[in-house]
């Protein structure tokens, strides 16, 4: 994947830091030009902690430079999050308490348009867009995994275990997603569409990685797993449905369909095992899954409701 187009000055700044290994230039790094350009740069800077880019050497990949300026963007992204985070819940009954708070949480539906209404066009938006997460799915949950107790971590392993395909690499989600997005006559290599991305799509990416980067933020991490894996069977259902609909190809139905069933597995052995193994041992922890949790279903509103204000008749 080649380093994507900047949005703005900051952006512009890194990139040609990145391309040129010039990071030194960032010491006085403008302060960024609008969220878009902000958000690219950290989606940027954090690609390379994933697959890196090919005109950027891998030796940047814990550059001072570079990390200092993250540290800036994440901080005041991580301030934004939970901003925008309700008061939690208070202890109990963890499962139940949460499960309650997932569906009690009402956003647009735009798993429901595309079930009945979507066209073949913008299908194929919402599945470039989804390309940028799902094309290395769960990877974001995998830098957790060395830092928490040993249960935790035995729940989380039989979780990603599935995720990439139960030893088999043609049954990784990401390639099962790949395959579809190339028998829909789509671009399947990773990154390909970051330059579509709108701004929510980098939120959702940046939230994950930030969560999964940052050990203090562990718990929110799993909590964004929790939550996501919770409010995914349904509306792979109706994707699903959707694609039929559309007589897309059976590869790209077959990702759908297969979420359906494992992500009502998941989701179990994310909210009681994962995150209540969590909570046992360090249950002061509380409020984070909870954080990671509601910015997991807002981020998802926030694109849902762009999309079918684009898309509204």
């Amino acid at each position: 994947m080649l380093s994507p187009t900047a949005r703005g000055t900051l952006s512009e700044r890194v990139l040609e830091a990145l391309r040129h290994g010039t990071t030194a230039q960032l010491d006085n790094a403008p302060e960024p030009e609008s969220v878009q350009d902000a958000q690219l740069a950290l989606w940027v800077m954090y690609e390379q902690h994933h697959g890196g880019f090919d005109d950027v050497s891998d030796d940047l990949e814990w550059d001072p430079y570079l990390i200092a300026v993250r540290r800036r963007l994440e901080q005041d992204f991580e301030q934004t999050l939970r901003a925008r985070t309700p008061q939690v819940p208070e202890p109990g009954d963890f499962s139940e308490t949460f499960f309650s708070f997932v569906a009690d949480h009402d956003g647009p539906s735009l798993a429901a348009y595309m079930h009945r209404s979507a066209t073949t066009e913008q299908v194929h938006e919402f599945l470039r867009h989804k390309s940028i997460y799902h094309l290395k799915e769960s990877d974001h949950t995998t830098w957790v995994i060395p830092r928490v107790p040993d249960p935790v971590k035995a729940a989380v392993m039989e979780l990603q275990y599935d995720e990439y395909g139960a030893g088999d690499p043609n049954r990784l989600h990401a390639t099962m997603f790949a395959r579809g997005m190339a028998a829909s006559g789509l671009e399947s290599s990773y990154g390909a569409y970051i330059d579509d991305a709108p701004l929510e799509v980098l939120e959702q990416n940046n939230a994950m990685s930030l969560f999964g980067l940052n050990r203090r933020l562990r718990a929110a991490s799993l909590g964004f797993l929790a939550a996501f894996e919770a409010t995914s069977s349904t509306p792979s259902r109706k994707i699903a449905h959707g694609l039929n609909r559309l007589e897309f190809p059976a590869e790209m139905i077959e990702y759908y369909t297969e979420h359906v069933e494992a992500d009502a597995v998941h989701e179990q052995l994310a909210v009681r095992t994962v995150c209540g193994a969590l909570l046992e041992e360090a249950p002061e922890l509380h409020d984070d899954v909870y954080f990671g949790a509601w910015t997991s279903m807002d981020l998802e509103d926030r694109y849902a409701a762009r999309m079918l204000r684009e898309w509204a008749p």
